[in-house]
């Protein structure tokens, strides 16, 4: 059978390793750190396909210790303590060095059982992850371990690596292979930093091309067929899918609907009406708030027809709420009330509910039989003043004016009312 074109292509060296600038160049901490022969315990944290398997395989060369590959999704704690029953042996005389790849499947208990062996030195963990190991690696364990980011490769980048896997496959193809202009750089941006994918579609590309005047043409419409959709990473309920919504909420916040079209675009791509919706609800009060307080019924409405209709022609009306919210005025002052509001009564500062506001039927169980209520609608402007708040809390603001239009016509409407607030 022949090996994989991914597998064959696979770095041996620091050098030959694409991406990841940061944590390789020269002088870079990790690269350092390698070149020392260091037998530190990692946590390599980033997407697929940006090397952090290949980064395990070149430690495991330079410290001389036998290396253990282990997928969490499917090994057990038994597993890991076959891999321990070689140390001291011939199997393993430099010791262990364990690549558990997808830690965040490991529950606390396994995670745990890592921690004996990690404290007498007898293994090397270097544990990867797609998830944000603060918060799904056993914080002990991360206290023993040095946390490095990877990081999306660059298609330009990327390119490189396409190029040198055609190369491979020239030498392997029976017939002539040559390939359109842009076909390399276009599977590297459609991969979306995912190198081995990028080298896997290649491979893909080759096998499916059809013999044309005897030779083998590589054409940029099979590569984008291939290759479609790949430059987009999403995992519902992963880190993917909570950036790109914190991407989307930001953006509409930032006042920049093209962004927000953008990371829109993400999850109608990946299927996920539920995710913006709620971004979107959610922006129309607390980013647009009172400047603008028909954006809740618009975007309402947006959001109800795009469930009605479903996909693909929900992208309608959702980029209208998009874009409507990305250039609406914005205003803060509602969040920034209820969050003042919250904080008083978390913190017990309550009292108890003015007589004159208690229930009605109050009047007919307490001494004092008047309530001493008055009703706003029977006094001029339907304004009269009175006390609303407890009184531990008399003369407390909560609600601040925003400098927007809307807010600021309701404030000058009320100082006429009510004098200078």
């Amino acid at each position: 059978m022949q090996q994989p074109l991914a597998d064959e292509i696979r770095p041996r060296t620091l050098d030959e390793v694409v991406g990841q600038r940061h944590l390789l160049a020269p002088g870079a901490v990790l690269r350092r750190l390698i070149e020392s022969g260091t037998e530190a315990n990692m946590v390599f944290y980033g997407p697929s396909g940006t090397g952090k398997t290949t980064i395990a395989n070149i430690i495991a060369q330079r410290t001389n210790k036998t290396l253990h590959r282990l997928n969490a999704t499917t090994a057990s704690l038994q597993d890991v303590k076959d891999v321990m029953a070689d140390v001291g042996t011939l199997m393993a005389p430099g010791g262990v060095l364990l690549y558990l790849d997808e830690i965040q499947y490991f529950n606390k208990k396994q995670q745990q059982s890592l921690l004996e062996f990690m404290e007498n030195g007898k293994l090397t963990l270097i544990a990867s992850t797609t998830e944000n190991p603060y918060f799904y690696v056993y914080g002990a364990l991360l206290s023993r371990s040095t946390v490095f980011e990877f990081k999306a490769v660059p298609p330009e980048e990327t390119e490189g690596a396409v190029l040198r896997a055609l190369t491979i496959q020239q030498g392997r193809s029976g017939l002539p292979l040559s390939w359109e202009e842009g076909v390399p750089l276009q599977i590297a941006t459609a991969c979306g930093g995912d190198v081995r994918k990028a080298i896997n579609t290649v491979e893909l590309l080759c096998q499916a091309a059809r013999p044309r005047n005897g030779e083998l043409l590589l054409t940029g419409e099979d590569a984008l067929q291939l290759a479609q959709r790949s430059a987009m990473r999403y995992d519902k309920g992963g880190d993917a899918m909570y950036d790109a919504a914190s991407a989307l909420m930001k953006s509409l916040r930032g006042s920049d609907p093209d962004a927000a079209l953008h990371y829109l675009a993400r999850f109608l791509e990946a299927g996920d009406l539920v995710t913006p919706c709620r971004r979107l609800l959610c922006s129309a009060s607390e980013d647009v708030g009172m400047a603008y307080p028909q954006a809740v019924a618009i975007v309402k409405a947006c959001v109800d027809t795009a469930m009605q209709l479903g996909l693909p022609e929900a992208q309608l009306p959702l980029a209208q709420a998009a874009i409507l919210l990305a250039t609406a005025p914005k205003s803060n002052s509602v969040v920034e009330g209820i969050s003042r509001a919250r904080a008083d009564v978390r913190a017990g500062r309550t009292g108890d509910v003015p007589r004159q506001l208690q229930n009605v039927h109050a009047d007919t169980t307490g001494f004092d039989h008047r309530q001493h209520y008055k009703y706003p609608h029977s006094y001029p402007h339907h304004w009269v003043e009175q006390q609303y708040l407890p009184d531990a809390l008399a003369g407390t603001r909560y609600y601040e004016w925003g400098d927007n239009k809307t807010e600021q016509a309701a404030k000058a409407y009320w100082e006429k009312i009510k004098g200078p607030l």
